[in-house]
C-alpha cells in the first residue's frame, strides 16, 4: 500500500487542508451523481461544463470516459483509476481525490483535482500577517514594559536620592511607609533601616567624642590646677601627682583604643581570675572567684571593663569592695559590689550615659565601660539594691574540641 504524504516544502494548516479535501470530494460526488449504465455502457447523463472537464475525470473499466486529463497528471490519475478504493493523493501543487462509484459489473472511478496554489498563497499570507502582528505585539509589549520599568526605576532613584540627602543632612527623617505591601514598601523599610543605622552611627560618634572629653578633662584639669598652684606658691609641681594624672590619661586613652578595637578581637579567651587581678592592681578589693573561669573575651577587654568599675566602687565605698563570679548557662556573670550608697533607682537606667551621676557621684568611667561592653558583645547593667552593684555578663569560653 502506498502512503501519500504532503511535500516538505509546504504543509497546509488543518483548516485549509480540510477545505481542499471538501472541494475535491464535492467535485467528485457531483460527477459520480450523473454516472449511469445505458445498455451495458457507462455514461454521464449530464455534463455540459467544460470547466468541470478540466478538474474532474471519469474512468470506467480502465478507460477515460469523460474529462481532459493534463499530460503531467495522466500517469498518476490512471494509477488512481485502477485502484480499488477511494483515496487522496497529491501531485505537485494539486490535490487528487479518487472516488469509487459502485456499478454492477463495472469498475468506475471518478477523480477530481483541486489546485492548492490559492490555499498555499492564503497560508503564506496568513503566516506573514501573523508574523507582522506578532512582531508588533512584541514591540508594543516591550514598549509598555519599558515605560513601566522606567517609571518603577524612577521611583527607586527618587527614594535613593532622598535617603542619601537625609543621611547627609536630616538623619532623623524616615519614609515610614508602614507594613510593606509591595517592592516599594520593602525598599522603603530597608532604606529606613539604613537611615536608622546612619543615625545611630552619628549618635555613637557624638557619644565617643563626649566620652573622650569626659575621660580626658578630669586629669588635665588636675594637672593644670597643680601647675597653677606651683606657680602661685613658687614651689615645684609635685612629681607624684603629675605622674598619677599622666598614668590616668594613659589609662583612659588605652581604654578608649581597646573599646574601638574590641569588634576585631574575635575568637579570643582569657582566665577571668587573672584578668580581675590585673584590674585590681594591688587595690583593696576582695575576690570570690572559682579556681578557673574562662571567658570568650581578650584579657585586655576584661581588664578594661573591670578596672573603671572597681575605681567607682573604691571611690564610693564606705569600707569594702568585692567582686564575685558565677555561672549562668553559657555565660559568666561578674558582680562588682561595694558598701556605698548605691545607685538612685530613678537613674539606674541612665548611669552609663556621659555626664549622668547617681548615688553620690557615680558616672566617671562608666560610659567607657558601656562602649567596651557593646563592642565586645558583653552586657553591663547597674542594679539599685541599696549598695553599689554593677553586673557584667560575659560569654563563657567554649571547651576546646
Amino acid at each position: 500500500m502506498v502512503r501519500w504524504v504532503w511535500p516538505s516544502v509546504w504543509r497546509p494548516s488543518a483548516a485549509t487542508d480540510a477545505d481542499a479535501h471538501d472541494l475535491a470530494r464535492t467535485r467528485a460526488e457531483a460527477v459520480a451523481a450523473n454516472v449511469t449504465d445505458k445498455g451495458g455502457r457507462i455514461v454521464l447523463t449530464e455534463n455540459g461544463s467544460e470547466a468541470l472537464d478540466e478538474v474532474a475525470w471519469m474512468y470506467a473499466d480502465g478507460r477515460l470516459i469523460d474529462g481532459n486529463v493534463p499530460p503531467s497528471l495522466v500517469g498518476r490519475v490512471e494509477e488512481l483509476a485502477d485502484s480499488e478504493r477511494s483515496q487522496t493523493a497529491s501531485v505537485g501543487d494539486y490535490l487528487l481525490y479518487a472516488r469509487k462509484v459502485p456499478m454492477d459489473g463495472h469498475h468506475v472511478m471518478v477523480i477530481a483535482r483541486v489546485d492548492l496554489t490559492p490555499y498555499e498563497t492564503s497560508e503564506q499570507r496568513s503566516l506573514t500577517l501573523s508574523l507582522i502582528l506578532g512582531g508588533l505585539t512584541i514591540l508594543l509589549a516591550g514598549g509598555v514594559a519599558h515605560l513601566v520599568v522606567r517609571r518603577a526605576l524612577r521611583v527607586v532613584h527618587e527614594m535613593a536620592a532622598l535617603a542619601d540627602d537625609w543621611g547627609r543632612h536630616e538623619p532623623g527623617r524616615r519614609f515610614n511607609l508602614g507594613v510593606p505591601r509591595d517592592e516599594f514598601g520593602e525598599l522603603g523599610r530597608t532604606l529606613d533601616h539604613l537611615l536608622e543605622r546612619v543615625d545611630n552611627a552619628l549618635a555613637d560618634e557624638r557619644r565617643l567624642t563626649d566620652e573622650i572629653a569626659h575621660e580626658l578633662r578630669t586629669p588635665l584639669t588636675v594637672l593644670r590646677a597643680e601647675a597653677q598652684l606651683a606657680q602661685l606658691s613658687g614651689e615645684p609641681v609635685p612629681t607624684e601627682a603629675v605622674l598619677s594624672e599622666v598614668d590616668r590619661l594613659d589609662t583612659a586613652i588605652t581604654t578608649l583604643l581597646r573599646a574601638a578595637r574590641a569588634l576585631t578581637e574575635k575568637g579570643t579567651r582569657c582566665d577571668l581570675r587573672s584578668a580581675a587581678q590585673q584590674a585590681i592592681a594591688g587595690r583593696a578589693v576582695e575576690v570570690a572567684f572559682p579556681a578557673k573561669v574562662e571567658v570568650a573575651v581578650s584579657p585586655e577587654v576584661a581588664v578594661s571593663l573591670l578596672s573603671p568599675l572597681l575605681d567607682n566602687g573604691l571611690r564610693h565605698a564606705r569600707s569594702r569592695v568585692w567582686i564575685t563570679a558565677r555561672n549562668q548557662g553559657e555565660a559568666i556573670v561578674v558582680d562588682v559590689l561595694d558598701d556605698g550608697p548605691g545607685f538612685d533607682p530613678a537613674e539606674v537606667d541612665r548611669v552609663f550615659e556621659v555626664g549622668v551621676t547617681g548615688g553620690g557621684g557615680y558616672g566617671l568611667g562608666l560610659p567607657v565601660v558601656r562602649r567596651i561592653a557593646a563592642s565586645a558583645g558583653v552586657e553591663v547593667r547597674a542594679i539599685a539594691d541599696g549598695r553599689g552593684h554593677v553586673e557584667v555578663t560575659l560569654p563563657a569560653a567554649r571547651a576546646a574540641a
